[in-house]
């Protein structure tokens, strides 16, 4: 798979638009794609439902806090056709929010509930989002880089 072809079928799909993917890295093993957060489920359902892609394994989603902003990263995987692609998404520190992915993989129940525990970032349309690790009293979000923790009756 070559980023560019993967790039040129995204944008000639109707439900998504040049703007809403940029094309970050072509790496001929893992392109990588920073999608729109509103364009996400659009994106990845394409993905997983088009010939010639078809990705079929959502393996990972975490995120990364860069102080001004987060990232949603996403991890696919083709097992019919043995290749993988990265997406990014960024959102804002004060209201992170993108679309879930559970009507695309199941999976991402858990995987969102996770980023959402540790990151804040909230997954709009999700059906049961809320701690997956914490205590449900717990106050913050600990991988986010302005998090402090202060001792509480959990140490």
């Amino acid at each position: 798979m070559i980023a560019a072809e993967l790039i040129n079928a995204l944008i000639e799909n109707p439900a998504v638009s040049r703007e809403e993917v940029e094309d970050l890295y072509r790496d001929p093993e893992m392109p990588v794609l920073m999608v729109d957060a509103d364009s996400v489920a659009d994106v990845c359902q394409f993905l997983r439902d088009t010939e010639g892609y078809e990705f079929n394994f959502l393996k990972n989603i975490t995120a990364v806090d860069f102080e001004e902003h987060m990232h949603v990263v996403y991890h696919l995987y083709s097992m019919v056709l043995r290749h993988k692609i990265m997406l990014k998404v960024q959102v804002g520190r004060e209201q992170p929010v993108v679309q879930t992915l559970e009507s695309v993989w199941c999976g991402a129940n858990w995987q969102e509930r996770e980023v959402y525990d540790l990151f804040g970032i909230e997954f709009a349309g999700h059906s049961d989002l809320r701690r997956i690790m914490l205590p449900e009293d717990w106050q913050g979000y600990p991988l986010r880089k302005d998090y402090v923790h202060e001792p509480d009756h959990y140490d």
